[in-house]
């Protein structure tokens, strides 16, 4: 016969696991469409920094230098289009898109409930769990050019 206690811990075990991969799946599905936002910042500012960089160096070939300046600009276009069209509803900024909301509602829950279930102190750990493995994806992933 299995004594209460273990099957109690049983019972966590199999709560912890589920809440770490409802935790991992919608922070996946959201951050699809939140890192847009983040890395445009990012990308904003780091042509501004190429474009300054080009006007303080004299830079050879220059016409080459401009056009692949206008190729990352490309990009963050592309990618500011992209960003717009799953945050916001037809692209309105004023109106964000449902899924978008619903997929942050339900990581709030999920979190919430991690605290309810395992307490704040599991939920750190989730999100550091979370961090390293998608550092660790970063730092392994190959180019294969």
């Amino acid at each position: 016969m299995i004594k209460k206690s273990s099957q109690a811990q049983a019972h966590k075990d199999l709560i912890r696991r589920y809440l770490l991969w409802f935790f991992k799946t919608t922070k996946e599905s959201f951050e699809r469409i939140e890192r847009k936002t983040t890395q445009l910042m990012v990308d904003e500012y780091v042509l501004k920094c190429i474009k300054t960089a080009a006007h303080k160096a004299r830079v050879r070939g220059r016409g080459e230098y401009d056009v692949l300046v206008k190729e990352f600009e490309t990009y963050i276009s592309t990618k500011q289009a992209d960003e717009k069209k799953l945050k916001y509803l037809n692209g309105n900024e004023k109106s964000l898109h449902p899924q978008y909301v619903f997929l942050r509602n339900r990581l709030e829950a999920i979190e919430s409930a991690i605290r309810h279930f395992l307490g704040e102190k599991e939920l750190r750990s989730i999100r550091a769990l979370y961090e390293k493995e998608f550092t660790d994806r970063i730092l392994h992933a190959r180019d294969h050019q």
